[in-house]
């Protein structure tokens, strides 16, 4: 059986996989189809366990594939801290809100002011998990998974899915940080004069 792990990003996939490396009757990846095109994208082993916020973006391929044959955990973080966690990837190019801001919505981010980009984050989180909820309305093997209440919930994932390994080791990794984004107020502040410097050269050039 295959495990598919969807999110918005910003949820913690990473932390999740990193704890699902202690079982031992599954292989467990973050992203590891990145870059391929079609079908090869979705070329996963059976018996593997498959984080990528991306996927949230290929619900019609992701059915086609594999519709009802697979297990899929909706990994949910609380807004507030996702939409915050989205708000300092704005310089980071590539990064998915960015992408979203750009390439969906179609508005430059020269354009947004710091209200301006926490709506555009709040809607990306609205609109991913909208997607997620409506891919997952007719599949039988499905799990919500609450990040900030994982010795509840990862438990019960982990008999849901038959796991075997190390439950305890496992749990002690959502205690960790993975692909942490510094909240400092310093670091905030380099944020912002960054972005403003990122705004004038669009405006200029």
């Amino acid at each position: 059986m295959r495990v598919f792990v969807l999110c918005t990003g910003r949820s913690g996939s990473l932390t999740f996989i990193r704890a699902c490396s202690h079982i031992t009757n599954y292989t467990a990846g973050h992203e590891t189809g990145s870059r391929k095109l079609g079908d090869a994208r979705f070329s996963y082993p059976d018996n593997h366990i498959e984080a990528d916020n991306r996927l949230s973006w290929f619900p019609g391929t992701l059915d086609t594939l594999y519709g009802g044959n697979a297990f899929y955990v909706h990994l949910v973080r609380e807004k507030e801290a996702t939409v915050r966690s989205f708000n300092q990837r704005w310089i980071r190019t590539g990064s998915l809100v960015r992408a979203y801001c750009e390439g969906i919505l179609q508005i430059g981010i020269q354009k947004l002011d710091p209200r301006s980009r926490l709506e555009v984050a709040n809607d990306l989180y609205t609109q991913l998990n909208r997607n997620i909820m409506l891919f997952l309305r007719d599949k039988t093997h499905r799990f919500t998974f609450h990040i900030e209440q994982t010795r509840k919930d990862f438990p019960l994932f982990w008999e849901m899915i038959g796991a075997e390994g190390d439950l305890e080791k496992a749990l002690e990794v959502f205690g960790e940080v993975h692909n942490h984004t510094n909240t400092s107020r310093m670091r905030l502040m380099r944020h912002e004069i960054r972005f403003s410097m990122m705004r004038w050269r669009r405006r200029i050039f």
